[in-house]
């Protein structure tokens, strides 16, 4: 954005004031710029948009959305502009998601005739499809360390309870099928914390190994995460999935969280195109 509209909507943002979405994923909720259909033609001084985005975090709520639209005709990166679009503007209709995880909430944008002003353009720049790729690069690593923080919160919970649950006269924990489940669970977390926090650092130090280290920490937290929130309601048994224990909870979170920004097949072969295989 211009410096002008970084002084108009970041404060707002930054102090919690503002709540802000972005919208990029297209009806069907695919990852990257190829799933950007909404379209943005210009009329006059002004820019029209037209289509739909699904799966926007919040999108429902929103006061400002970030919305990622084409020129008519172009493909891919190339053609993509971003836009500060108010969560009232008239033409929007915002539809809140049933979902698996429910403490995510999730809509469906549709944008008919929306009208917005030049001035809404970010940066005033029409290809930005590089700086929304870079986005989800970030978010993907974002994403990544709030997975790592609930596996780790899985072989907690599961640790603990295996010292507490007693059959046939002892702890469970003492029993060797339930030991190498948080053995692997263990592995899982390390495994994941360290792609995620490697990935942080490249993106601090803004290195060119951003994108591929961005997919690869996407695919190493997601699996764990999710595989350690299965052994997780396997260690619990029946009461694993009620609501009583957060494991549910847990298990729900990491299975929607798969595919919230591509799922690990999408970031596996995003990696092999990287490397050149």
């Amino acid at each position: 954005g211009s410096e002008a509209q970084k002084s108009e909507y970041l404060p707002g943002i930054a102090e919690g004031q503002t709540r802000a979405a972005l919208a990029h994923a297209g009806p069907s909720g695919g990852p990257g710029c190829n799933a950007v259909t909404l379209e943005a033609q210009r009329e006059g001084g002004d820019f029209i948009l037209e289509g739909s985005h699904s799966f926007v975090v919040d999108g429902h709520s929103a006061d400002l959305l970030i919305v990622a639209a084409r020129r008519p005709g172009s493909q891919g990166s190339e053609g993509i502009a971003l836009f500060a679009v108010p969560g009232d503007a008239p033409g929007l209709a915002r539809t809140r998601l049933i979902t698996l995880d429910q403490t995510r909430r999730l809509a469906r944008l549709d944008f008919t005739g929306v009208r917005v002003p030049e001035t809404a353009l970010l940066g005033g720049n029409d290809e930005s499809g590089g700086a929304l790729e870079h986005a989800l690069q970030l978010g993907a690593i974002g994403l990544a360390a709030e997975q790592v923080g609930g596996a780790q919160r899985c072989l907690d919970m599961s640790v603990a309870y295996a010292l507490e649950r007693e059959q046939f006269g002892r702890p469970i924990g003492s029993f060797q099928s339930i030991k190498h489940k948080c053995a692997d669970m263990m592995v899982d977390v390390e495994a994941a914390r360290s792609a995620a926090y490697y990935a942080a650092c490249v993106a601090a130090e803004g290195s060119d190994e951003l994108p591929a280290c961005a997919a690869l920490a996407a695919v190493q937290c997601a699996e764990a995460y999710f595989r350690c929130a299965a052994d997780a309601i396997q260690i619990h048994g029946g009461v694993g999935f009620t609501w009583e224990y957060d494991v549910h909870l847990h298990f729900k979170r990491a299975k929607a969280g798969e595919s919230l920004l591509g799922e690990p097949a999408y970031h596996r072969e995003f990696i092999a195109q990287q490397i050149g295989l």
